[in-house]
């Protein structure tokens, strides 16, 4: 069976919209790239201190094509994190921290740092550890970008109060789908992840590795299980944490996401109104939602610091929702300013544009996945039968943050199947029940397609993909997992559960400073953050 592939390409370096469907139907694919080795060298770095001191990297010729081996070449950068047990060599395992979008060069000294935290040094040193940019990627040749103004304050709200308001974000959006044809016209139809799993495949060949293993978070799930697909038997070892659903992919799967953010949004009010003696924004979680909106109002009629509008707050304070890390200093700095009129914490999370590299490979990805309604009025609708339904909080946000794919140049797809393989070893699923990025239904279903899989359940958890956050329980099992193969003992449903850990998943602002996941528990990097 043959790769699918997302449209045969525009002539190189062309401007024009107009692709075909070519779509291919099966596993064993085109014509193998031949191994040609890798050249390593330094790394960029910004410091001595940097890791990445410690890490080698290159760059990596793969086809732009590969129906079409012989064509038009572009490039990923690769990092290599070397292993210290020559003994015990395991070979290497690739790391991919999500996004779509997300760079991954700095993950192969950040995922020996992170393992070795949790007591597993051992572990991590058994491997070559392999980060990288995917294509179209940060260090990776061509990096695409489409519109690097994009996200500058102050933008229009996210939730239209007319359709004059909801007409400037769709005319903005289709500016943005424009410029990224027009920009990368011939780059586009090539996007699709099984396009990057095949780079994974050609960085294998060109290791001299037979085989990989994959540690994939977030959209890294995904990412691992089209290679499994494609490539059963070329997979050792795969650590899936925070499944994307594959029945989903990828426009329900934003419909599925404002559904659970909102819950964790209010779980976050509901915090903040545990402690409202710190923070006085409400005594109940109603009272500081009310508080929030009415921030956000104000916010919209005069910019906080002349900054930060309505979507610039939501945007913030969403992280929130991802990560029971970040409830204490967003907690703080909003409090600073409803209570204090001091702006300066939420200015400390402003993203202030001219970073757009990650958004426009996170829309080219889903855009060539998959299909999307190109009718608006199935957006509209959408957005507002949830909005009305009571998911306030991320609805209409999502819809801007994917809204580009409505006017992309082609409309994508097929959706390619995953599908387990008897050649497949046994994987390992780790799935928080109350991750809001990647709902609890996507490890079910991750493990439905892959009957080699074991699936994990951390019991309560709010953080999304939340391995080697501090969770011995979890830990503890991927390094097993890792080191041996050991995987649970089957079962029908989730194989194993661990508890969320309770100083984790409801922190206590008395006993803990204001300060990021990263550094309060384990991971020092963003892991699966919409940009």
């Amino acid at each position: 069976m043959l790769l699918v592939t997302a449209a045969a390409a525009v002539a190189a370096g062309g401007t024009g919209a107009a692709v075909a469907a070519n779509a291919d139907t099966g596993r064993a694919g085109a014509a193998p790239v031949a191994a040609t080795g890798i050249d390593w060298g330094k790394c960029e770095v910004s410091g001595p201190n940097d890791p990445m001191n410690q890490a080698q990297c290159a760059q990596v010729a793969v086809p732009l094509d590969y129906s079409r081996p012989g064509g038009r070449k572009i490039s990923i950068a690769v990092s290599r994190f070397r292993h210290t047990d020559d003994k015990n060599y395991k070979g290497v395992l690739f790391v991919n921290p999500g996004g779509p979008g997300g760079s991954g060069l700095p993950y192969a000294p950040a995922l020996a740092r992170w393992i070795a935290g949790t007591g597993h040094a051992d572990v991590a040193a058994k491997y070559d550890i392999i980060g990288f940019d995917p294509r179209g990627v940060g260090s990776s040749k061509p990096a695409l970008t489409c519109d690097p103004n994009f996200f500058n304050p102050v933008r229009p709200d996210y939730v239209p109060s007319s359709k004059k308001e909801e007409a400037a974000w769709i005319a903005k959006s289709a500016k943005y789908a424009k410029d990224c044809a027009t920009k990368f016209g011939w780059l586009l139809p090539h996007m699709r992840t099984t396009d990057a799993a095949r780079d994974i495949d050609t960085i294998r060949a060109a290791l001299g590795q037979p085989k990989i293993s994959w540690y994939g978070f977030s959209y890294g799930t995904y990412f691992g299980a089209t290679y499994a697909t494609l490539f059963p038997k070329r997979v050792d070892r795969m650590v899936l944490d925070g499944n994307v659903n594959p029945r989903t992919v990828w426009y329900d799967s934003q419909l599925e996401q404002d559904k659970a953010f909102e819950k964790n949004m209010k779980s976050w009010w509901a915090w903040i109104a545990k402690w409202d003696s710190l923070y006085h924004l409400g005594k109940t979680e109603k009272a500081v939602e009310a508080k929030y909106y009415a921030t956000r109002a104000a916010a919209k009629k005069a910019p906080i610091a002349g900054k930060i509008g309505p979507d610039e707050l939501d945007d913030i304070v969403l992280t929130a929702g991802y990560n029971t890390g970040y409830y204490i200093p967003f907690a703080q700095a909003l409090s600073a300013w409803v209570n204090g009129n001091d702006a300066s914490g939420l200015l400390d999370w402003l993203n202030t544009g001219g970073e757009d590299n990650d958004f426009a490979v996170y829309n080219a990805v889903q855009a060539a996945d998959a299909k999307w309604p190109r009718s608006w009025s199935k957006w509209h609708n959408d957005a507002a039968k949830l909005y009305k339904q009571g998911y306030r909080f991320n609805t209409w946000s999502n819809v801007w943050y994917n809204a580009p794919i409505a006017f992309w140049p082609f409309n994508g797809g097929p959706k390619f199947k995953l599908q387990g393989s008897k050649s497949l070893p046994g994987m390992l699923l780790v799935q928080s029940t109350q991750d809001a990025a990647t709902p609890v239904v996507g490890g079910l279903e991750m493990h439905k397609v892959f009957p080699s899989s074991r699936l994990v359940f951390e019991l309560g958890g709010k953080t999304h993909a939340n391995t080697l956050n501090g969770n011995a329980c979890l830990d503890d099992k991927v390094a097993a997992y890792l080191d041996t193969g050991a995987l649970p003992r089957s079962h029908r449903g989730p194989d194993a559960y661990c508890k969320a850990v309770p100083e984790l998943n409801d922190p206590d602002p008395t006993a803990m400073q204001a300060k990021a996941a990263g550094a309060r528990a384990g991971k020092d990097l963003p892991v699966g953050r919409r940009p």
